[in-house]
């Protein structure tokens, strides 16, 4: 009813769950406390009579270390599965390689009473990587790939994918036998499941992510990370230049490619692409507890983040559908659920849906859940709740309904050319978007004051200018578009002839 096209699951498999179900110990079936694989083929079906698709998270570059190819693995030197994994007999390889998680992690190798070697791990250390380069463990990802799409799943997230080779003297990222192995998996589905999609998951800058998209031939989808951050910098600098500094610099993709854009998402805002200090200027701004800070991010939701105020809420999703991208909605955001930053890791932005002022938040009958439902006085569920938004016609998810209808009733804010036009306002945003037969024009102020915006816009001097969420006409016929905006203020001009 929302209007989205296509959920992203985050993992279901089977799993300890000690990084979330991103350590998965069986890749050809569901966590039993999510339900079966019949639950699951059900969920498609039902999906696809309502014209939704579904991709699920993959995650290629490593198992659990309870996975039963690890524990085969371990065994002996001699197992089938003990070149499933990366060993040494010492811990000095890969000197080069960065520790990602350092707060947990003080080293990529761990030693193994059992095997009697150092496993390799770019992350926990439950969580030993593969080796790609035995041919065995890319076949045998291609089965798991074929059995999820041939129950109608429509494509993966790949997660992590930026670390699945290894080579001395390296960083062991982005090396160029990891897309030799990219393109031939892309090869693969696009052979046997044409029209499902690749979809990369790596937290970098977007000219570093390009190759990923080679000639068109390798992920079809790679997320924008660095867009977000400077979105929220903008609202609380009311000045918009480092936005338009990242898309300008961000390189122009294959015809059949496209960039997923999002302000939140299930981890932590990640501030990994930014500078030290500016890093130290967004905790200070939207972090001050430190119980809000979590490895080099914010663990908080966007109406907390936002203030809850709903100018601001509007403004940056307006912006996310403005800019060139697929952008994706994080479950709850369209009614403004909080966080809970109490709870452990990253757990306090996956609290239960709030679906009504009912137990668990009408999320689950358990009398227990796996995070308990916000209950706070601002963003509690007795408050905060679907059932309260379906019954309150101007409420935020009535409004996020709206503009998912408007992008896909306006082609040109989806698939159209885009543009930053000068405002002489350094508060003011403003996106040209064109397609052959559309123009919009989308500006959005981000400044707490009343701003006045000019746009030179000689070509559209004798356009009619329709703003699409009033339907107000702008009766400016200079060459010189002047609107004034109130604060937070945003508007989609449509130019008619």
């Amino acid at each position: 009813e929302l209007g989205v096209d296509c959920l992203w699951l985050s993992p279901m498999y089977p799993s300890p769950l000690r990084d979330d179900g991103y350590d998965i110990s069986d890749y050809y079936n569901i966590h039993p406390d999510y339900g079966t694989l019949d639950d699951f083929k059900k969920l498609i079906a039902e999906a696809k009579k309502r014209d939704i698709r579904i991709i699920t998270d993959l995650v290629m570059n490593h198992t659990s270390d309870l996975h039963p190819w690890f524990q085969e693995a371990r065994k002996s030197k001699d197992s089938p599965k003990r070149d499933w994994y990366v060993w040494s007999d010492t811990d000095d390889l890969y000197t080069e390689t960065r520790i990602i998680f350092l707060d947990t992690e003080p080293s990529n190798w761990t030693y193994d009473e059992v095997a009697g070697q150092y496993f390799w791990h770019r992350f926990y250390r439950t969580q030993p990587d593969l080796n790609w380069d035995n041919p065995e463990v890319i076949e045998e990802f291609k089965n798991i790939a074929r059995f999820w799409l041939d129950l109608g799943l429509d494509g993966f997230r790949a997660d992590a994918v930026p670390y699945l080779i290894e080579r001395d003297h390296t960083s062991n990222e982005n090396l160029p036998e990891t897309h030799e192995i990219l393109k031939d998996f892309r090869a693969f589905m696009d052979e046997e499941f044409p029209g499902t999609i690749l979809l990369g998951e790596a937290n970098m800058w977007p000219w570093d992510l390009r190759p990923y998209f080679a000639d068109g031939d390798e992920f079809q989808m790679c997320f924008h990370f660095p867009v977000m951050p400077r979105l929220f910098m903008a609202v609380k600098k009311g000045e918009v230049s480092d936005v338009i500094d990242i898309m300008e610099r961000t390189p122009d993709i294959p015809a059949n490619c496209q960039w997923c854009t999002f302000l939140r998402n299930h981890d932590e805002l990640t501030l990994e692409m930014v500078t030290e200090e500016e890093r130290q200027w967004m905790w200070e701004q939207y972090a001050p507890e430190d119980r809000m800070r979590l490895n080099l991010g914010i663990r908080r939701r966007m109406a907390p983040l936002l203030d809850n105020d709903r100018r601001k809420l509007e403004l940056l999703n307006v912006v996310l559908f403005s800019l060139p991208g697929s952008p994706i909605l994080y479950y709850g955001d369209e009614i403004g659920m909080g966080d809970n930053i109490w709870l452990f890791d990253r757990n306090g932005v996956r609290t239960p849906m709030q679906w009504k002022n009912a137990p668990n938040a009408g999320f689950s009958e358990a009398e227990e859940t796996y995070a308990p439902a916000i209950d706070d006085d601002a963003f509690g569920y007795a408050r905060v709740n679907v059932e309260n938004a379906l019954a309150d016609e101007h409420s935020l998810w009535y409004w996020t309904k709206h503009l998912i209808a408007m992008r896909k009733e306006h082609p040109a804010l989806s698939r159209g050319s885009y543009e930053f036009v000068q405002t002489d306002n350094p508060a003011v945003l403003a996106i040209l978007r064109k397609c052959e037969n559309e123009t919009i024009l989308a500006l959005a102020n981000f400044s707490n004051k009343a701003q006045v915006a000019r746009v030179a816009l000689p070509e559209y001097a004798a356009h009619e200018k329709v703003e699409l969420f009033s339907q107000i006409p702008h009766g400016c016929k200079d060459e010189t578009h002047r609107t004034l905006l109130e604060p937070y203020e945003y508007q989609w001009l449509l130019m008619r002839d």
